[in-house]
């Protein structure tokens, strides 16, 4: 089979398309023919190997533990380890794996969920990762309440596109913070307000939020405890910028160590790829409620071109490959 090969860290010119075996499921996996694959930022730090933290959640330390980039996956069963009882040969599904730029892909049972009926698999493939993490942000870390005010900030991005739907799904009040060429697609998706931070400071004092969900930004936190009300909360996805061994992540480390001496609440995300996130968000798709915004979608030979368009930060919303 056909697939997106690294065998050492480095830039998007380590990507090679290959021939390699086709996978076989264990017990607990699905074999999945893979129809399209989402491209989202932790592609990125995989395929470079920076931060070094990343490197110490069992992704190799010196390269690549498995060589296969993309985690999203949107395709068909092939095959079904065993131990599975949930799916079978045919079944559409969408979920997260390790290797999904390729033909096929093994998955766990326990990280995949049917296809929302409504979306072509295109449209699936940009889930499960960025509306995942833009759901555990608001529901369960930032324990979004009806009519709060909530700031988004990256949110003509893929998790902030998701954000910003879900937290209006959740009844709360959306200003959005994006770049002056993603104004138009926040205020489409639904934002009740949106700041473009080229030409307006959202923490100038003129505004507090009881919620803030800032994905994968640089911004101080001091500066985004301003814009923060004295016992709301501040949850920060991902990260990007800073030194070689942290990276962006620096900001998450510290901000639940500031928290115990403040009113305010600050937590770092780490979230975590569950089925019944999937179920929900699927309840929500089909709806009408949440869709995916997708910018460009890219054959597999030119994942590589993917990657690097997304990691510029000019996306609006998200990037797929398809097989």
């Amino acid at each position: 089979m056909k697939a997106i090969v690294q065998d050492v860290y480095g830039s998007a010119d380590v990507l090679e398309l290959r021939d390699v075996d086709r996978p076989v499921p264990a017990d607990d996996e699905v074999l999945i023919r893979v129809r399209a694959a989402g491209v989202d930022q932790g592609v990125w730090h995989l395929m470079t190997g920076l931060p070094y933290l990343t490197r110490a959640f069992g992704f190799g330390l010196k390269a690549p533990k498995n060589g296969i980039r993309g985690r999203e996956v949107a395709g068909e069963v092939e095959a079904a380890g065993r131990n599975v009882v949930g799916f079978r040969p045919g079944d559409e599904v969408f979920g997260t794996c390790e290797g999904s730029f390729a033909e096929y892909v093994c998955a766990k049972e326990g990280k995949l969920a049917l296809k929302p009926a409504s979306l072509s698999f295109v449209q699936a493939a940009a889930v499960p990762i960025s509306a995942v993490t833009a759901l555990q942000g608001l529901r369960d870390s930032g324990q979004v309440q009806p009519g709060q005010d909530v700031l988004i900030i990256g949110a003509g991005g893929g998790v902030g596109a998701y954000a910003v739907q879900l937290a209006k799904a959740f009844g709360a009040k959306v200003t959005g913070v994006c770049s002056t060429a993603k104004t138009d697609l926040v205020r489409s998706i639904g934002a009740d307000h949106v700041i473009d931070y080229k030409h307006d400071d959202f923490a100038d004092g003129s505004k507090q939020y009881d919620l803030i969900i800032d994905t994968a930004g640089n911004r101080p936190l001091s500066v985004l405890r301003r814009a923060l009300k004295p016992h709301g909360t501040l949850v920060i996805v991902g990260g990007e910028g800073g030194g070689r061994w942290t990276g962006g992540f620096e900001r998450s480390l510290r901000a639940p160590i500031l928290s115990l001496f403040v009113g305010q609440k600050l937590k770092g995300l780490i979230s975590v790829e569950r089925a019944d996130d999937l179920r929900f968000l699927t309840e929500l798709i089909d709806a009408g409620s949440v869709s995916p915004v997708i910018d460009k979608s890219y054959p597999l030979a030119d994942a590589p071109a993917a990657i690097r368009y997304l990691h510029e930060g000019r996306a609006r919303g998200k990037v797929v490959v398809t097989i």
